[in-house]
């Protein structure tokens, strides 16, 4: 933890708020999350963890408070522009395209171009293949077949693919929402899997999710959110389930003697 407060966070809010109507849905909200570090997020539902998450990708601006990315002051107005600047978020519906292939998708919206004929402009299919094949590759992820419509894919080969898009495009933090929920025990383990070798690639992962056995899987720290406002912070380690689950719903600790 000293060796964190001398550098620079990745992500930093501060005192961050938004209200809707007279309800006040995340209330000053401050954390941080570092370069190589996994931090977990959680809280019963209706905590705030949506509404903050939101906040950070762009799709909510805040009421109040400020939001740091690499100690400058940061202010999106659209998921588009978040995304621009390195913010990746993937949610449980992961956002893909599932008529289409994994190589398309990772490139979707942003594919490179070819001359053809020497004046027509085409998708550079072989390109993006490649490409997508290499990251893939550096996730350690392995889909046989790159050409399969995403439908045809398990849940676990969406979720790397939504993970290579986001490594792919130079993500500086990675958000993701419940990213084992629907999957098997075993597509679990391979999505856990993604996340420690984003932490091992030096990409800062916030991790969302009501499994807390997930987060003690992956978690260098977690972050306890109650009734819109940050309630506690603990290093993995340092604590325990039956703690971080008075923590969410507010009881008091029983300690056995």
């Amino acid at each position: 933890m000293a060796e964190q407060t001398k550098r620079e966070p990745t992500l930093r809010v501060a005192g961050l708020t938004k209200r809707f109507g007279g309800l006040t849905a995340v209330d000053h909200m401050d954390m941080n999350v570092y370069a190589g570090e996994v931090v977990g997020l959680i809280g019963d539902n209706g905590a705030g963890k949506s509404t903050l998450i939101k906040m950070i990708s762009g799709v909510y601006r805040p009421d109040d408070g400020k939001i740091f990315l690499d100690g400058e002051e940061t202010t999106f107005v659209s998921p588009l522009e978040a995304r621009r600047l390195g913010v990746e978020t993937i949610y449980q519906d992961l956002a893909l395209c599932e008529n289409l292939d994994a190589s398309v998708n990772i490139f979707l919206g942003r594919e490179p171009m070819r001359r053809s004929l020497g004046f027509l402009k085409a998708v550079d299919r072989k390109l993006m293949l490649t490409e997508s094949q290499s990251v893939l590759d550096r996730l350690d992820i392995h889909i046989p077949n790159l050409r399969k419509p995403i439908r045809e894919m398990s849940g676990g080969q969406r979720q790397a693919v939504a993970i290579a898009r986001a490594v792919y495009w130079n993500a500086r933090l990675m958000i993701m929402d419940e990213p084992t929920a629907a999957l098997g025990v075993p597509e679990q383990r391979k999505v856990l899997h993604l996340v420690n070798t984003l932490r091992e690639q030096n990409v800062p992962v916030l991790i969302i999710s009501h499994n807390l056995q997930d987060v003690f899987a992956v978690a260098d720290r977690v972050v306890i959110m109650r009734r819109g406002n940050k309630v506690g912070e603990r290093r993995i380690e340092e604590t325990s389930i039956d703690e971080l689950v008075t923590l969410m719903v507010g009881g008091e600790l029983v300690r056995e003697e």
